[in-house]
């Protein structure tokens, strides 16, 4: 039947003067709203006014304007059906042909510190999401756009043929319901958020793509990179990328692990990752003495690997940095002079975080897990300790070096998948043992690694002690402290060990399991 009238009702008025002039110049008829009507009257593009067509005025400030059956009928009726077409011109309505709706800033809304409950009610769309849905639904007939993106494209049909093709229309009535749906999905979680009921009955969530990816772990796998709505900066979806090619799947899963874990620190830190797992930690008085403790932790490992930093990347460190192959460096920033070192690279990636903020400061609160099937939902593990909060449970206490170094390697062992055994000694990971199926085993790979930097080390593990046997191991590589969750039925017995040995252990009374 091709596109006659079109309702236009737009709070992102973006390219809508241009669009609805064109419309018009190819003989459209222009209903449109409020400001919409107003600003393209405006503007010289002939409008027909909402009530106009409703017959009914604009009440409750906006609120009820398009809610009425003159808009819903011409949306709705089945253009080929008998029946609908007589009921059309018993009551003397018109088809709608093009609805070009976008909804209320509801997530702008809700992104403005102290937005106040109110003010974030007030901007949840009712008419808008229902024209959508309307002309979604029969979009065997009805045009629906509701990105300004799809403008030109629409455009384009109309000026060709008179009318948008069917594979068009399925296009974007696909694209409403997603927008609705997500739409939806950010105020569903708001008002759970505010009702203290962030794990309902039903869950969900929304996310705005960034890009496509090349391949997802492996290159038969397909991938697509994912931001949540209202991602503040400090995180990989707000990340400004100044050199190198486009991040891969992998790159985005261990940047995010290094970052986490650069993120636990104060002090000027370093964190280089390989498979999502730290190789090496530092920190230090600068940038550059924690790049170089992290580098000399393992300088095998971290070759091919991820670096973070918590502070702005100068020209010292950037020397060292290009020094070996990485295929990412992260920082809040790099100096000029940095810079021009690090771009001389052609393959490393360099990413400006800005401002990272600390590890209880994580915006994703619930962390999501996919199963064949369906989903696992938790907390973000954003727990940390201070020396406070320990409980010394053998005859010595750690002295303050060691109780330093406990604290520095209980900060890394909880981000290290599990099993985990983090051993720290100079304020620098020296021996990392990473998911293994024993706790022993752990301990074994890490103080291999360490040899004998091993010695008068410390030892953090992310979950308790099943029997002595780790402790008995310890002690005969050197450890002299260690910390760990306790609340197994044999601490007893590695309380004993450590006695005998005269090592310093405390107990966190937090597990760190990381799967």
């Amino acid at each position: 039947m091709g596109i006659k009238r079109a309702l236009v009702s737009v709070s992102d008025k973006t390219g809508i003067v241009d669009f609805c002039r064109e419309l018009s110049n190819l003989g459209v008829e222009i209903i449109s709203t409020g400001g919409t009507s107003s600003l393209l009257s405006n503007e010289g593009v002939p409008v027909i006014g909402i009530s106009d067509v409703t017959g009914f005025p604009e009440i409750m400030d906006g609120r009820v304007k398009t809610l009425h059956p003159a808009v819903h009928s011409g949306l709705l009726a089945v253009r080929d059906n008998a029946e609908h077409q007589q009921q059309m011109k018993d009551l003397g309505l018109d088809y709608i042909d093009l609805v070009v709706v976008n909804l209320y800033p509801f997530q702008e809304t809700i992104a403005k510190p102290g937005v106040s409950y109110e003010d974030a009610i007030e901007n949840i769309d009712i008419g808008g999401p229902t024209m959508l849905r309307s002309a979604a639904k029969n979009h065997a007939f009805v045009s629906v756009v509701v990105d300004a993106a799809d403008y030109e494209q629409v455009l384009a049909e109309v000026r060709e043929s008179g009318d948008t093709t069917l594979e068009t229309r399925k296009q974007l009535a696909a694209k409403v319901f997603r927008h609705t749906a997500a739409y939806d999905a950010l105020i569903s979680d708001y008002l759970s958020n505010v009702n203290g009921d962030p794990l309902p009955e039903r869950y969900t969530v929304t996310y705005e793509k960034i890009q496509d990816l090349r391949y997802g772990e492996n290159p038969h796998q397909q991938a697509a990179f994912y931001r949540k709505p209202l991602a503040p900066n400090g995180t990989l979806t707000t990340a400004e990328q100044l050199h190198g090619k486009e991040l891969s799947y992998n790159n985005i899963n261990d940047a995010n692990a290094a970052l986490q874990i650069v993120k636990e620190f104060d002090a000027p830190a370093v964190v280089a990752v390989k498979h999502m797992n730290p190789c090496g930690v530092g920190t230090g008085e600068n940038i550059y003495e924690a790049y170089m403790k992290a580098y000399n932790a393992d300088p095998t490992s971290i070759f091919g690997g991820i670096v973070a930093a918590n502070r702005t990347i100068d020209s010292d460190t950037a020397v060292k940095l290009s020094e070996i192959f990485l295929e990412i460096v992260l920082a809040p920033d790099f100096t000029p002079e940095a810079l021009e070192i690090l771009t001389k690279k052609k393959n490393i990636r360099l990413l400006k975080m800005g401002e990272l903020g600390s590890a209880k400061e994580r915006t994703s609160q619930f962390v999501v897990t996919s199963i064949d099937g369906g989903m696992v939902v938790q907390q973000s593990d954003i727990h940390s300790i201070d020396e406070g909060d320990l409980q010394v449970v053998t005859d010595r206490a750690p002295s303050a070096e060691e109780m330093k170094q406990l604290l520095f390697g209980w900060k890394v062992v909880k981000h290290v998948k599990s099993n985990a055994i983090v051993l720290a000694a100079d304020d620098m990971t020296v021996g990392v043992g990473a998911g293994q199926m024993n706790r022993v085993g752990a301990a074994k790979i890490a103080l291999e690694q360490a040899g004998d930097k091993a010695k008068g080390a410390a030892l953090a593990s992310d979950a308790f002690f099943p029997m002595g046997d780790t402790v008995e191991l310890a002690a005969k590589h050197g450890i002299t402290a260690i910390i760990q969750p306790g609340g197994s039925i044999k601490d007893d017995e590695s309380i004993k060990a450590a006695n005998e040995h005269g090592i310093a252990m405390v107990f966190t009374g937090v597990r760190h399991f990381k799967h």
